[in-house]
């Protein structure tokens, strides 16, 4: 039996003890990673770049982009060292870490999702009112109130949950540091009571968000259907399904992780689960956005074959003026 102030470390779930399933899970890990890193760094990148993009949308989604990067680089990289170097330790501090930027940039994702909704409903509902309703000014306030409350949100809940006598061990059966995780090590019932409490009153939070995204989306869908023409209902759905599938693959993920029943909670599921909600969506919100977005995918093309014109003609340009002046 052991309390929080003498464990220095945590033992991690395990994805596997065969070292050849190992090194299978790391390349796999290490490719959706990659694969994060360049979606999300070409979004970031064309929407910086071109001037086109400069609109609350887009200024929104490169918000977006910055989260998906920053939430997966708090679990997979430390999930790919401990694969490759076969351990399954992480130090209490880095737990600490681990779970408050996961917190933070998680809640600020789902805070900047609700705003989102709101920026699509103003668009297609209130056209006429966008530049008031959503100029500069409002969106520097918003999106940086995303940020913040989300950063509140995770000072509270790791404060909260590392405040926690811990006397179960130190072993966590997940493949990151995760608050149920914690708990569940609590050595009495009122403690793990708060932070339980805590969590409950933030997934209402989450829902009363929730809530106002889906009446948005009523709202957008029943004005998208009144456009006569098809083609502006092609463009308004466009800007609106993308941002709707990463909501609902978000929220399934997420959801399905912390509220499951304990009947079919199981160390395997478990790992799945949280792999859906942590791993997948970073990875996979670029490829959602740039399926259905003109705008993005021609920004995106001219940035690459701008870099590709350049990296083959100037080195030649260079070699040619330096030869004709000698």
């Amino acid at each position: 039996m052991s309390n929080s102030s003498s464990i220095t470390e945590f033992l991690l779930l395990a994805f596997t003890d065969t070292r050849e399933l190992q090194l299978l899970h790391f390349w796999l890990f290490l490719g959706i990673y990659l694969a994060a890193l360049l979606g999300n760094g070409l979004i970031i990148t064309a929407i910086a770049c071109d001037h086109h993009l400069h609109t609350p949308m887009y200024f929104f989604l490169l918000n977006l982009s910055l989260l998906d990067l920053g939430s997966i680089s708090t679990t997979v990289p430390k999930a790919m060292a401990n694969l490759i170097w076969d351990t399954r330790a992480i130090s209490y501090t880095g737990c600490a870490a681990q779970i408050f930027f996961f917190f933070f940039l998680m809640s600020a994702e789902y805070f900047l999702l609700t705003v989102m909704a709101y920026d699509r409903y103003v668009a297609i509902c209130q056209p006429l009112h966008y530049g008031t309703l959503l100029g500069s000014r409002a969106c520097v306030h918003m999106a940086p109130a995303a940020w913040g409350t989300g950063f509140l949100y995770a000072v509270l809940h790791t404060a909260n949950t590392f405040s926690i006598p811990l006397c179960q061990g130190n072993g966590l059966d997940q493949f990151f540091c995760e608050v149920p995780q914690i708990l569940k090590l609590s050595c009495s019932d009122s403690d793990y009571l708060r932070e339980a409490g805590l969590l409950m009153v933030s997934v209402c939070l989450a829902f009363g968000c929730f809530v106002f995204i889906v009446l948005s989306y009523v709202q957008i869908f029943r004005a998208v259907l009144r456009i006569p023409s098809e083609q502006g209902r092609h463009k308004a759905f466009s800007t609106c399904l993308p941002h709707l599938a990463v909501v609902s693959l978000f929220v399934s993920t997420g959801t399905f992780a912390y509220l499951k029943p304990p009947s079919i909670s199981s160390r395997s599921l478990d790992m799945v689960v949280a792999v859906l909600y942590s791993v997948v969506p970073p990875a996979v919100n670029p490829l959602i956005y740039s399926m259905r977005n003109q705008e993005l995918k021609d920004a995106v093309w001219n940035m690459m074959t701008g870099w590709f014109l350049e990296a083959i003609y100037c080195p030649c340009s260079s070699a040619y003026h330096s030869q004709h002046h000698s």
